[in-house]
């Protein structure tokens, strides 16, 4: 195959033998395991639906086909490149900020806020990640974009409520951009003796995350008796917490050989990571409740919204990203 991309002389052969290149071994040790779990998945789903068919089945093979597209799409921007991830991240932002504002009504009078948060603030807060502007990724968002979009939404002349609409408006873009961007920004970290493989601690972070996520969700149905936050999430429970965080916390320590972790530092980061996940998606559950919504949407089989699969992530990211930052740079 010869095609080009473009009058130069890379060809597609070229340009995929080069994304190829580009993952270290460890990733694709990752990715068949990864693989060899949703093949496991897949069967017990084939197998529940032929002998006891039903709605809950139903749900179960929809998650599992939902995570196929999910992951195929993550080692794809994995093995295109910094760019792609970015462009991929950005794409979930823009989705993740709609879901919020879609069931968090704003009026015309925030219109040119709103403006400003998607088509300034997000592809602004991602090229900053892309030309590794550290001082201003940081800052940009909770400083300017504090201050500036309650101001812009004050020139409609519209007051009515005003305060709880820029309320909602900047939470959503703290949490589902300035939040949600520090997962990709682990790029920007220059750890010595990892080079080239920061994407590697993206997948740890996000492995990690949506372990716990589900194995909190599975050992709370198994055991699960008491109720943590019974109004917020009923689902949650201190037997899932507790059995499904320390499961992923065990899997995130065995994973230490794909970071710049020891195998005790890669433990106390999973369990901050599954931490931090379960508020995150504590926290947007008592916000959906509020609003008396189940999901955040639809947009994903089986999960509902982009948000749903966030919740955890835009807790998790920043928290993860700053104490990685403190103990190596």
């Amino acid at each position: 195959m010869n095609t080009n991309f473009s009058s130069g002389s890379l060809s597609l052969d070229d340009f995929l033998h080069t994304a190829l290149a580009r993952a270290p071994q460890k990733f694709w040790w990752v990715i068949a395991g990864v693989i060899g779990v949703l093949l496991l998945a897949s069967l017990i789903g084939w197998i529940l639906a032929r002998r006891k068919p039903g709605p809950v089945v139903d749900n179960l093979n929809a998650r599992v086909r939902a995570w196929w597209v999910m992951v195929g799409v993550l080692a794809a921007c994995f093995l295109l490149g910094k760019i792609a991830t970015l462009v991929l991240y950005a794409l979930l932002s823009f989705f993740a900020l709609r879901e919020f504002l879609t069931l968090t009504p704003t009026r015309r009078g925030d219109h040119w806020s709103l403006c400003l948060c998607f088509y300034v603030a997000i592809p602004l807060q991602y090229w900053l990640i892309g030309i590794d502007w550290y001082g201003l990724f940081v800052m940009c968002i909770p400083v300017f974009g504090f201050l500036l979009l309650p101001a812009v939404s004050a020139l409609s002349g519209d007051t009515e409520n005003f305060l709880e609409r820029n309320t909602k408006v900047q939470w959503g873009l703290m949490l589902t951009v300035y939040c949600l961007s520090h997962a990709p920004a682990l790029m920007l970290l220059r750890i010595p003796g990892y080079e080239g493989q920061n994407l590697l601690l993206l997948f740890y972070l996000l492995l990690v995350v949506q372990l716990s996520d589900v194995l909190q969700y599975v050992f709370g149905k198994l055991f699960g008796k008491h109720l943590l936050a019974p109004l917020v999430s009923p689902s949650k429970t201190v037997e899932g917490l507790v059995g499904g965080g320390l499961s992923a916390a065990g899997v995130g320590a065995a994973l230490w050989w794909i970071t710049p972790f020891t195998p005790l530092q890669s433990a106390l980061l999973s369990l901050l990571i599954v931490l931090c996940g379960f508020l995150g998606g504590l926290a947007l559950s008592a916000v959906k409740r509020s609003l008396g919504a189940k999901d955040w949407g639809e947009m994903i089989e089986g999960h509902g919204g982009i948000l749903d699969r966030l919740d955890s992530v835009v807790y998790a990211a920043p928290v993860f990203f700053h104490v990685v930052r403190y103990l190596y740079q």
